[in-house]
Protein backbone atom coordinates (compact mmCIF):
# COMPACT_ATOMS: atom_id res chain seq x y z
CA UNK A 1 0.00 0.00 0.00
CA UNK A 2 1.46 3.51 -0.59
CA UNK A 3 -0.21 7.14 0.37
CA UNK A 4 0.76 10.52 -1.68
CA UNK A 5 -0.24 13.75 0.43
CA UNK A 6 -0.36 16.23 -1.69
CA UNK A 7 -0.21 20.35 -0.30
CA UNK A 8 -4.02 21.74 -1.22
CA UNK A 9 -3.29 25.63 -1.67
CA UNK A 10 -6.52 27.87 -1.58
CA UNK A 11 -6.43 31.71 -3.21
CA UNK A 12 -8.67 34.49 -3.65
CA UNK A 13 -8.05 35.43 -7.61
CA UNK A 14 -4.60 34.75 -8.01
CA UNK A 15 -4.44 30.74 -8.25
CA UNK A 16 -3.80 30.81 -11.79
CA UNK A 17 -0.34 33.05 -11.20
CA UNK A 18 0.67 31.36 -8.23
CA UNK A 19 0.42 27.56 -10.15
CA UNK A 20 2.53 29.18 -13.13
CA UNK A 21 4.56 30.72 -10.80
CA UNK A 22 5.62 27.29 -9.21
CA UNK A 23 5.96 25.55 -11.95
CA UNK A 24 8.48 28.22 -12.96
CA UNK A 25 10.24 27.22 -9.63
CA UNK A 26 9.99 23.53 -9.44
CA UNK A 27 9.35 22.43 -13.41
CA UNK A 28 6.83 20.99 -14.83
CA UNK A 29 3.50 22.99 -16.23
CA UNK A 30 0.26 24.35 -14.32
CA UNK A 31 -2.58 21.97 -15.03
CA UNK A 32 -5.33 24.44 -14.64
CA UNK A 33 -9.37 24.25 -15.60
CA UNK A 34 -11.74 27.29 -14.62
CA UNK A 35 -15.42 27.67 -13.12
CA UNK A 36 -16.25 28.26 -16.83
CA UNK A 37 -15.15 24.81 -17.69
CA UNK A 38 -17.29 23.12 -15.49
CA UNK A 39 -20.37 24.89 -16.58
CA UNK A 40 -20.54 28.36 -15.29
CA UNK A 41 -21.71 31.13 -17.81
CA UNK A 42 -18.42 32.07 -19.25
CA UNK A 43 -19.58 36.02 -18.91
CA UNK A 44 -20.49 35.22 -15.31
CA UNK A 45 -18.03 36.84 -12.56
CA UNK A 46 -15.20 34.22 -11.18
CA UNK A 47 -15.45 31.90 -14.75
CA UNK A 48 -12.32 32.56 -15.11
CA UNK A 49 -10.98 31.76 -11.52
CA UNK A 50 -9.39 28.52 -11.12
CA UNK A 51 -11.61 25.71 -9.74
CA UNK A 52 -9.20 22.63 -10.05
CA UNK A 53 -5.41 23.65 -10.41
CA UNK A 54 -2.02 21.52 -10.14
CA UNK A 55 1.54 21.41 -10.82
CA UNK A 56 3.45 18.25 -10.94
CA UNK A 57 6.80 17.58 -11.50
CA UNK A 58 9.08 14.14 -12.37
CA UNK A 59 10.83 14.98 -9.07
CA UNK A 60 8.48 14.43 -6.85
CA UNK A 61 7.03 17.81 -6.46
CA UNK A 62 3.34 17.97 -6.20
CA UNK A 63 0.77 21.10 -5.27
CA UNK A 64 -2.72 21.80 -5.66
CA UNK A 65 -4.47 25.13 -5.82
CA UNK A 66 -7.66 26.80 -6.52
CA UNK A 67 -10.13 30.20 -6.09
CA UNK A 68 -12.30 29.93 -3.23
CA UNK A 69 -15.86 31.27 -4.90
CA UNK A 70 -16.48 34.90 -3.75
CA UNK A 71 -12.90 35.68 -2.12
CA UNK A 72 -11.30 37.94 -5.10
CA UNK A 73 -8.94 40.02 -4.19
CA UNK A 74 -8.84 38.89 -0.80
CA UNK A 75 -5.46 36.74 0.23
CA UNK A 76 -7.43 33.43 1.33
CA UNK A 77 -3.59 32.30 3.33
CA UNK A 78 -3.12 35.66 5.15
CA UNK A 79 -0.84 35.73 7.58
CA UNK A 80 1.79 36.37 9.34
CA UNK A 81 5.27 34.48 10.42
CA UNK A 82 8.68 36.27 11.81
CA UNK A 83 11.79 34.72 13.40
CA UNK A 84 12.08 36.07 17.32
CA UNK A 85 14.63 35.09 19.60
CA UNK A 86 15.53 31.97 17.52
CA UNK A 87 11.92 31.08 17.59
CA UNK A 88 9.62 30.84 14.69
CA UNK A 89 6.04 32.90 15.40
CA UNK A 90 3.37 32.25 12.90
CA UNK A 91 -0.52 32.91 12.79
CA UNK A 92 -0.59 31.14 9.98
CA UNK A 93 -2.31 27.59 10.01
CA UNK A 94 0.40 25.52 8.30
CA UNK A 95 4.03 25.94 5.94
CA UNK A 96 4.97 24.03 3.00
CA UNK A 97 7.97 22.37 4.05
CA UNK A 98 10.40 21.09 0.33
CA UNK A 99 13.34 18.88 0.78
CA UNK A 100 15.74 18.57 -1.39
CA UNK A 101 18.85 15.97 -1.77
CA UNK A 102 21.49 18.66 -2.00
CA UNK A 103 22.15 22.08 -1.45
CA UNK A 104 22.73 23.12 -4.84
CA UNK A 105 19.09 22.17 -5.46
CA UNK A 106 17.62 23.69 -3.09
CA UNK A 107 19.62 26.79 -3.85
CA UNK A 108 17.92 26.73 -7.04
CA UNK A 109 14.41 26.30 -5.96
CA UNK A 110 15.41 28.88 -2.76
CA UNK A 111 16.57 31.38 -5.92
CA UNK A 112 13.41 31.32 -7.60
CA UNK A 113 10.93 30.76 -5.06
CA UNK A 114 12.12 34.42 -3.12
CA UNK A 115 11.30 36.52 -6.00
CA UNK A 116 9.02 38.86 -4.90
CA UNK A 117 8.97 36.73 -1.20
CA UNK A 118 9.56 38.45 1.92
CA UNK A 119 12.65 35.80 3.91
CA UNK A 120 11.67 34.83 7.63
CA UNK A 121 14.59 33.08 7.62
CA UNK A 122 18.08 32.98 5.09
CA UNK A 123 19.04 29.72 3.38
CA UNK A 124 21.77 28.90 5.45
CA UNK A 125 23.25 25.75 7.10
CA UNK A 126 21.11 24.57 10.64
CA UNK A 127 22.33 22.25 13.57
CA UNK A 128 19.98 19.81 12.07
CA UNK A 129 20.85 20.69 7.92
CA UNK A 130 23.17 21.62 5.39
CA UNK A 131 20.42 24.50 3.97
CA UNK A 132 17.25 25.59 5.92
CA UNK A 133 15.26 28.59 5.04
CA UNK A 134 12.03 29.91 5.27
CA UNK A 135 9.98 32.37 3.25
CA UNK A 136 6.64 33.77 2.77
CA UNK A 137 6.14 33.86 -1.21
CA UNK A 138 4.53 36.64 -3.05
CA UNK A 139 0.99 34.89 -3.18
CA UNK A 140 1.30 34.77 0.67
CA UNK A 141 2.50 30.80 1.17
CA UNK A 142 5.38 30.70 3.75
CA UNK A 143 7.75 27.83 2.60
CA UNK A 144 10.19 25.89 4.46
CA UNK A 145 13.28 24.37 2.52
CA UNK A 146 15.86 22.57 3.28
CA UNK A 147 18.73 19.69 2.19
CA UNK A 148 18.37 16.27 3.90
CA UNK A 149 20.61 15.65 6.20
CA UNK A 150 22.81 12.97 5.68
CA UNK A 151 22.00 9.78 8.15
CA UNK A 152 24.79 7.47 9.59
CA UNK A 153 24.33 3.99 9.87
Amino acid sequence: MSITTTTHLNFGGDARSALEFYASVFGGSATIATYGDFGMPKDAPGADDVVFGSVETSAGFRVMAYDVPGSAGASATAGTTRREHGMTITDQPFFVSVRGDSLEEVQGYWSALAVGATVVEPLAASAWSPGFGMLTDGFGVTWILDVAAARSA
